[in-house]
């Protein structure tokens, strides 16, 4: 070893926290964060979620107060789901193209009191079915994709007339997001955008979302690996995107997230639009019971895991967590 052995030395720029931060390749703020919602009926009720801890239920004046908080936060956007009751459900998810069902009176009430917020809607009906999938359903229980395109177009359409700023189809059929776009624009709503899950794996990780929609008891032993994606496959991700693109989707969903960052990847380096993976229930739940037994500090653990999905090319990202995350920021 001589006596300039070594020139280059990394560590110069890690030696204090002023530097590290003068160097990093990335960063995080509340701008990059959206806050999925659960809304229940009722008024002043809140639900605490026993498989999602720290995440409750909540009753739209409640709702709207949580989104006048994120606003405050400076969080740019909510993405609500619906707790639908069970008596409502049927076999077709009619309830999902009622224009005063839960979700629409829910957009209403959010844009009237925070119109500067975003609101993104669900489109799917399996907190609508009695089934619990994403679609109609034959009688071998094989989910129909043109007839469930037919009525998640009207779903769309609903929610567009309530006042939605962007529907997120989460169904996974093919050739929706073109006949959505066509409605849209048909109908007057050209500014009404298309947040589609182009990547929509089938996936274990929703877990705790299914138990908090409800559709989970609904759902039973049965799958969705018909029409939500192989998790084996990444080619086909790829082309996924690229028919959504092509069909008139403004910006793209990964889901899950975490598991699944060398997709993110790969897809920021084929498509320039924005891309947005998914922190899905199963993996914020995960952080919150490793921490909670004492395996690391949630904070640290969970800012780790955002930093992920920006450096892998992340425009935004949809998190549980988006909440207290931007609270700390």
């Amino acid at each position: 070893m001589n006596e300039h052995f070594p020139k280059t030395r990394l560590r110069r720029n890690r030696k204090s926290q002023w530097i590290r931060d003068l160097t990093a390749e990335n960063s995080l703020s509340p701008s990059d964060l959206i806050l999925p919602l659960f809304v229940i009926e009722g008024k002043n009720r809140e639900e605490k979620i026993s498989h999602l801890p720290g995440v409750s239920r909540l009753s739209i004046d409640l709702l709207v107060k949580k989104a006048k908080e994120a606003r405050a936060l400076e969080i740019p956007a909510l993405m609500l789901f619906p707790v639908i009751d069970q008596k409502l459900k049927t076999v077709d998810g009619r309830e999902a193209v009622n224009a005063k069902n839960l979700i629409c009176r829910a957009i209403y009430a959010i844009k009237n009191s925070v119109p500067e917020i975003g609101v993104i809607t669900d489109v799917a009906l399996d907190s609508y079915t009695t089934h619990g999938h994403d679609g109609i359903v034959d009688e071998k229980g094989y989910v129909l994709n043109d007839d469930t395109i037919a009525i998640l177009c009207e779903q769309a359409l609903v929610q567009a007339q309530a006042g939605c700023d962007i529907v997120a189809p989460s169904d996974m059929m093919d050739g929706r997001i073109g006949i959505i776009r066509d409605a849209f624009d048909d109908q007057g709503f050209v500014d009404v955008g298309i947040m589609s899950y182009a990547v929509k794996y089938a996936s274990s990780f929703y877990g705790p979302f299914r138990h908090a929609v409800g559709s989970a008891a609904n759902l039973k032993k049965s799958d969705k690996k018909t029409y939500q994606m192989d998790f084996r496959n990444c080619d086909e991700a790829m082309r996924e995107i690229a028919l959504d693109v092509s069909e008139g989707a403004d910006l793209i969903i990964i889901k899950p997230g975490m598991p699944y960052l060398d997709v993110l990847l790969r897809a920021t380096q084929n498509f320039k639009l924005p891309l947005i993976p998914y922190q899905v229930s199963g993996e914020y739940a995960m952080l919150k019971h490793a921490a909670a037994q004492g395996a690391f500090d949630f904070d640290t653990a969970f800012f780790e895991s955002l930093m992920a999905f920006k450096r892998a090319g992340a425009s935004a990202i949809i998190s549980y967590g988006a909440f207290e995350a931007a609270k700390k920021l």
